[in-house]
């Protein structure tokens, strides 16, 4: 099966369909969506229909509605799961959720709105070697929300990749999992999470409480997939509000067009199997804000490799914990696209890239528009911001090797060399106001992992880096410079995070 040419052929027919916010030629979103080929499902709340009729209750049908949501159930105690009591619902709040279940292979058009509910992708347990097991997704002006789980959930489909495989480079046009964006439709999903629910508890013959701790249920985004996930679209428009995580793969994800926006409580999306899952950006337009509800948060978090081949994407971070706009354990390839992302850590950017990129260190504002300039003045790129940091990253392909500096209005506020990888965690070994960073997006020493500086002030802003303003370099690392025998350069990597740690599954 050659999904690319699927989805090309799908695309072929979503595209003329395009309608205008005002209306169009095309008719209605609805009279629209009739003529995209695939089962139609309306949603409502007050009756989801499939292909014009009401939904079945038979769980046997291709397409299936139940009040069967998967969460994380109110007063279990400790030996049911890792939960909080900010994860626990109750389940009259589940039972008030409409899963609309499909399973069975082929592409189905979502439209109309669901304000309490779960679209739920389940082939079966041996759909992951079933090259067929494929499902495509087209939503075409839908609103789905879910108040208990993720809205869009993706179990059991084909799994093009291998867990054993890694590398940065992977072809997943063959995956399962597809969610394509209908030429000229926006689309919504607000979504929330499943904590950790463990696999088994019961008693031994001394009566006591033994717990299979191994995963049974956790899903942390929004929008997420057990399996590799593929996003595609013309101008289409998906809006992804989380109260956790955003967008979620446990192996990989390849973005290949349209827009998406996410704001999202943590990691905006997160890529989870260590050491092996990549995150592709080919194209569309990615934004990603990171709100800080959670306290903490990536803008992109691969725990394998992340690379941007084009597009446009912004990544901005939470503005007040020590995390990364782009983030990923094994390497960032920058090979295209514009790339503008903010944050107070900052990864190593492989030297394999094939674009150039600067990065810049300053007491940034969320909110302000920055402009990029060459050394001789030139306009390069503007840089738009939506949180406050102290790490600026930067990527387009204007940006040349040499001096570069950021301008707010007419004001320098840094100046940085731009280039290929040459040092610690950023191109051409140079940085703006302040000194070095270390590798990989490693804190430096005497800086915990994961948390904030030692002995931070409460008062201190958010924006400001570690351990004082701007310039005057990080805690452990005297004048910005790391100490003597610290390990610099693109092929560090940060050790290997204990299981149940923030950006693992």
């Amino acid at each position: 099966m050659d999904m690319r040419k699927t989805v090309a052929r799908l695309l072929a027919v979503l595209l003329p369909l395009a309608l205008t916010a005002c209306g169009g030629e095309s008719g209605t979103a609805t009279e629209r969506s009739d003529q995209i080929p695939g089962t139609q499902i309306h949603l409502s709340d007050s009756g989801i229909t499939v292909d014009g009729e009401p939904v079945s209750g038979d769980s046997g049908a291709p397409v299936y509605a139940a009040h069967d949501i998967v969460f994380y159930l109110e007063g279990q105690g400790f030996t049911y799961g890792e939960g909080t009591a900010e994860d626990e619902h109750s389940q009259s709040e589940a039972d008030a959720h409409t899963v609309v279940h499909i399973a069975a292979p082929g592409t189905y058009v979502l439209s109309g709105t669901l304000s309490a509910g779960q679209i739920a992708v389940d082939l079966g347990e041996d759909a992951e070697e079933d090259e067929d097991a494929v499902v495509n997704l087209v939503l075409d002006n839908a609103e789905i929300t879910c108040t208990v789980a993720p809205a869009i959930i993706f179990y059991n489909v084909y799994e093009c990749g291998g867990k054993d495989q890694a590398q940065a480079e992977v072809d997943t046009s063959e995956a399962g999992a597809n969610i394509i964006l209908a030429d000229g439709s926006e689309n919504t999903v607000n979504g929330s999470y499943v904590a950790r629910i463990y696999k088994s508890y019961e008693l031994n013959e001394a009566g006591t409480a033994v717990t299979d701790s191994k995963k049974l249920h956790k899903y942390d985004g929004a929008v997420y997939s057990k399996m590799s996930m593929n996003i595609e679209g013309g101008d289409g428009v998906l809006n992804i509000n989380a109260e956790n995580e955003g967008l979620d793969s446990e192996l990989h994800l390849t973005v290949n067009g349209g827009t998406v926006n996410i704001v999202s409580g943590n990691d905006g999306i997160n890529t989870n199997e260590d050491g092996v899952s990549v995150t592709t950006v080919n194209g569309g337009r990615l934004t990603v804000t990171v709100d800080g509800s959670t306290g903490e948060g990536d803008g992109i978090d691969s725990n394998g490799w992340l690379v941007i081949n084009g597009g446009v994407v912004h990544a901005y971070a939470c503005a007040f914990s020590q995390d990364s706009g782009i983030d990923s354990d094994k390497g960032i390839i920058l090979n295209g696209g514009e790339v503008v992302a903010t944050g107070n850590m900052m990864d190593a950017i492989d030297g394999s890239s094939g674009q150039s990129c600067a990065m810049f260190r300053l007491s940034g504002r969320g909110g302000t528009a920055y402009q990029l300039r060459d050394g001789a003045g030139s306009a390069l790129l503007e840089v738009p911001t939506a949180n406050d940091f102290s790490i600026l990253v930067v990527s387009a392909p204007g940006l040349s090797e040499g001096d570069c500096a950021l301008y707010e209005g007419e004001t320098l506020v840094a100046s940085a060399q731009s280039g290929g990888m040459g040092g610690p965690g950023f191109p051409g070994g140079q940085m703006g106001p302040g000194g070095q960073m270390g590798p990989g997006g490693q804190n430096p020493p005497d800086f915990p992992e994961g948390g904030t500086p030692p002995d931070k002030p409460e008062s201190q802003e958010p924006g400001q880096p570690p351990d004082g303003p701007a310039g005057e370099g990080s805690p452990g690392m005297p004048d910005g410079q790391p100490p003597e025998g610290f390990p610099v350069g693109p092929e560090q990597s940060p050790p290997d995070a204990p299981e149940g740690s923030g950006g693992q599954e």
